[in-house]
């Protein structure tokens, strides 16, 4: 059986890899870079890798703290629309490199919101 913390690490490995990922497309497109480039497919791997190790070790976690038997409580449910909304973010940085500064930001701020939810658990 995995541990708490070893799921906790995969976790939070797994954000890294999103967020570096997503950075990293976004710093792209800011800078005018084209949709065709060299590391355009490591990036997606990274952030596809990042996604599935995310999900898979959230929900390792909610099972390790027993919350996942009756219903996924309000928060989580938060988490993984959140985690929908950073899948589909990579798409988007691709298509609309001109929204690259504000998805920037809106980055940032969801990063930080389900840091909030997964510390406080508010509902």
């Amino acid at each position: 059986m995995i541990s708490y913390a070893v799921y906790k690490i995969i976790h939070l490995t797994g954000i890294m890899m999103v967020f570096l990922a997503l950075g990293g497309l976004s710093t792209h497109a800011i800078n005018g870079g084209d949709k065709k480039h060299s590391w355009r497919l490591p990036i997606a791997l990274t952030h596809g890798i990042g996604m599935t190790l995310s999900l898979v070790a959230g929900f390792g976690l909610l099972a390790r703290l027993g919350i996942a038997q009756g219903g996924l409580p309000g928060w989580a449910i938060a988490k993984l629309v959140i985690w929908a909304i950073f899948g589909g973010l990579m798409a988007l940085i691709i298509r609309q490199p001109k929204l690259s500064r504000s998805l920037w930001f809106i980055m940032i701020a969801l990063g930080a919101l389900a840091a909030y939810l997964a510390g406080a658990k508010p509902w």
